[in-house]
């Protein structure tokens, strides 16, 4: 016999978390990238 699987979160808070995790990730390599442009080529 198979256990039950639990219900699955709702779509709007997955959708929620794949944008907020989305946006971190591109904020991140945003800042290591403006990061890695001023140490490697300063004014």
């Amino acid at each position: 016999m198979k256990a039950p699987e639990p219900n699955p979160p709702p779509l709007r808070r997955r959708l929620l978390w794949f944008a907020a995790l989305w946006l971190g990730g591109v904020g991140a390599v945003t800042i290591l990238s403006y990061g890695l442009r001023l140490w490697i080529a300063p004014k």
